[in-house]
């Protein structure tokens, strides 16, 4: 039995998300929250939580980004995946930051859902655990060193001899091989093709010929790679694994 969770207040969207919880294949309990401080107060376990970033200040002063941090400052191993359900996309990358499991955008699609949805049930059956920030990536560049976060990294191009890291905030490029980063980054990116390393924290999709970023950018894959990339996603999805 999968603890589902709804944390949203407005009615009409807690009813139908329940009703989109009760179609998948999957056996659910569902409790429903119209604020943070309900959702503090009741201190069930959860599972799987499915939360409204623009929640309604309660008396605990938290949105549902801030509630999102209290469970993630909670300190337990286990916590439940978050899956945040809003109407504003500028939020997408706040909510990696408090490992969120997915994003979805208002009006939610049923299919998105149960796609979403699936591969949540599967987290939380193979044992969802707090995402642990990787070390940053310190790279050498005209006698400095820059400290770059994996978590800032989508993907890295190889360009003209060159690595470039196309980050949230722009693009950075040094003199170093893309196959040393590969080298370095196993466990965090993925090489689908011979001029792109991804971060698969950031992949939101992919077919045999491209993958999709959370940023909207599509980059090819390598057929070659495909079988290989579609392991590795899988086992970076069931490791619970963020940035």
């Amino acid at each position: 039995m999968i603890k589902t969770a709804i944390c949203d207040d407005e009615p009409k969207t807690r009813a139908y998300l329940s009703s989109l919880i009760q179609a998948q294949p999957f056996p659910c309990e569902i409790a429903e929250y119209a604020s943070a401080g309900e959702y503090l107060a009741d201190q069930k376990e959860i599972d799987l939580l499915f939360l409204d970033i623009e929640l309604d200040p309660d008396d605990s002063g938290s949105d549902g980004m801030a509630l999102a941090r209290k469970i993630r400052e909670g300190g337990s191993a286990v916590q439940p995946v978050i899956i945040f359900v809003t109407g504003y996309e500028q939020y997408v990358f706040d909510a990696f930051d408090v490992g969120a499991f997915h994003y979805l955008v208002k009006p939610v699609d049923e299919g998105k859902f149960a796609g979403v949805f699936a591969r949540a049930a599967e987290q939380v059956m193979t044992g969802w655990k707090v995402p642990q920030r990787a070390r940053p990536l310190v790279l050498s560049f005209a006698g400095t060193n820059k400290v770059v976060p994996l978590d800032s990294i989508y993907y890295i191009e190889s360009s003209n001899h060159k690595a470039v890291l196309h980050m949230k905030d722009g693009e950075f490029a040094c003199y170093m091989k893309i196959r040393d980063l590969e080298l370095e980054l196993q466990e965090h990116f993925f090489r689908i093709h011979k001029g792109y390393l991804v971060n698969l924290s950031y992949v939101s999709g992919y077919s045999k010929t491209e993958v999709t970023l959370t940023n909207g950018e599509k980059l090819l894959l390598s057929k070659y790679k495909y079988p290989d990339f579609a392991k590795a996603y899988l086992r970076f999805l069931k490791k619970g694994a963020g940035l």
